[in-house]
């Protein structure tokens, strides 16, 4: 059976929806999820439908949020129109109904983003509550951990809010085959798990990177679920650097992951911080998905050992103190696989490993 791609319908002009409508279910190549005739319709749908295109008049393209791809639609080329096009980053340009099968054929594209995804990939989010805690510094590691172990790993920065993995792997802004995540998920419709490795940076000790996104606008939700999908279907693990904060988007990533690290660091804030956070979150039932990580372990007047008494559990590692880490991050650098750190957050990725493999069990 032909791939149906899924449409909504961003048009006013009641004979040009009409004409269209009746065309794509004709054709048997798309089915329409919705049409609708105003901006606010327009990311309203998007939002809650997800659909695989949105073909658009050009002042509604626009709207269409980040990551779901554009075509707009015109009953004549004019000026103004190509221009409100080229401004809205579409996928293309087409006049109704002069370029009909032109139109056929692209809408015929899209169907890929219907493809079955074979989800293989354990999906790690590691998020620290309290900024300072070496939320970035355990996803690095753990990402570089799983790749020496012998499984595909890749680490998407996740986090709106900044960019520090690129900061902390040394990836230059803007170089060849570095893309951010706004960029991924704006070709994630269009690509494959055996290409999503082309779109990944690659360190030198054998993971992928995928760096924050650049956009001024926040990335669409569900263009980075989407991201989220291919990289699982791509990779044996994948490693999400999530925000601090429980934003409805990092909310979302913690919910589907099938393992939340908590980076946890000996001081009452922290511990503060992360219960609040479980707290936020116990009504999606995710406390058996939590693994608790103490980093920069050092003498305070908290012990990892009170991580159970707060918790209920203890922590699945004990990252101690080291000096270094400040500096070697500030170079783009990570700590030598060799250190006493960088073993603790490997036995940290070993217990993981056993959890989900107990969990799949």
């Amino acid at each position: 059976m032909e791939p149906v791609t899924r449409v909504v319908l961003a048009l006013d002009a009641p004979e040009v929806l009409e004409e269209l409508l009746h065309f794509l279910d004709r054709s048997g190549a798309a089915q329409v999820l919705a049409t609708v005739s105003d901006a606010q319709q327009v990311e309203a749908a998007v939002g809650h439908l997800e659909p695989d295109l949105v073909l658009a008049e050009p002042r509604l393209a626009p709207f269409v949020p980040t990551g779901t791809p554009c075509i707009a639609v015109a009953s004549r080329e004019s000026v103004a129109a190509l221009r409100a096009a080229i401004a809205a980053g579409v996928r293309a340009f087409m006049v109704w109904p002069l370029e009909r099968d032109d139109l056929l054929a692209q809408v015929r594209t899209f169907a890929v983003a219907r493809r079955v995804l074979q989800r293989r990939a354990t999906v790690v989010a590691v998020h620290a509550s309290r900024g300072g805690a070496g939320c970035t510094f355990i996803a690095t590691h753990l990402a570089r951990a799983m790749a020496l172990s012998g499984r595909t790993s890749v680490l998407l920065d996740v986090d709106p809010w900044g960019d520090d993995v690129a900061s902390a792997l040394g990836i230059p802004e803007g170089g060849d085959g570095i893309h951010s995540l706004d960029e991924v998920a704006g070709v994630v419709a269009e690509i494959t798990p055996e290409q999503f490795g082309e779109v990944v940076w690659q360190h030198a000790d054998g993971f992928g990177a995928v760096v924050a996104s650049r956009a001024q606008a926040p990335t669409d939700e569900s263009a980075i679920r989407r991201v989220v999908e291919v990289a699982a279907s791509s990779a044996d693990v994948v490693i999400l650097h999530t925000s601090s904060s429980l934003d409805a988007a990092t909310r979302e990533q913690l919910v589907s992951a099938d393992l939340i690290v908590e980076v946890l660091a000996l001081d009452v804030m922290s511990f503060r911080a992360s219960s609040r956070a479980m707290a936020a979150l116990a009504a999606d039932d995710v406390a058996e998905r939590v693994r608790f990580v103490v980093n920069r372990a050092a003498r305070s007047e908290l012990v990892p050992a009170d991580v159970e008494r707060v918790f209920g559990r203890p922590a699945v590692a004990v990252v101690p103190f080291d000096g270094s880490v400040p500096r070697l991050q500030d170079h783009g650098r990570l700590l030598a696989r060799r250190s006493r750190t960088a073993r603790a957050i490997t036995r940290c990725g070993d217990l993981i490993e056993e959890s989900s493999d107990r969990g799949a069990a």
